[in-house]
């Protein structure tokens, strides 16, 4: 559907209202700090073995053709919740102080 109206003034960046003086000394006066993630390096290996974990159970639920197994009622069921608790780990988990 086309706009039938314009508006009235080109809508400025809030940044582009300041004066570039204040902005300057802003900039100047931030200190740099290093950036800290979220996350640490084992909190992603952790995740991503959970996702190969969970992924593993799904192709032991697939199976084989009988219904029935073993294999796809307990096992790949218990495989799937375990890789589950371990991507629930992996989050939780606090990275190391270093």
């Amino acid at each position: 559907m086309a706009q039938k109206f314009k508006p009235s003034a080109p809508v400025k960046p809030a940044a582009a209202t300041a004066s570039a003086t204040t902005a300057g000394a802003a900039k100047a006066t931030a200190p740099t700090q290093p950036v800290q993630f979220i996350f640490d390096k084992s909190n992603y290996r952790m995740l991503i073995i959970s996702v190969a974990v969970v992924a593993l159970g799904f192709v032991l639920m697939s199976g084989t053709t009988d219904i029935y197994s073993t294999t796809k009622i307990v096992i790949a069921p218990i495989v799937v919740l375990g890789g589950f608790a371990l991507g629930f780990f992996a989050i939780l988990k606090k990275p190391s102080a270093n």
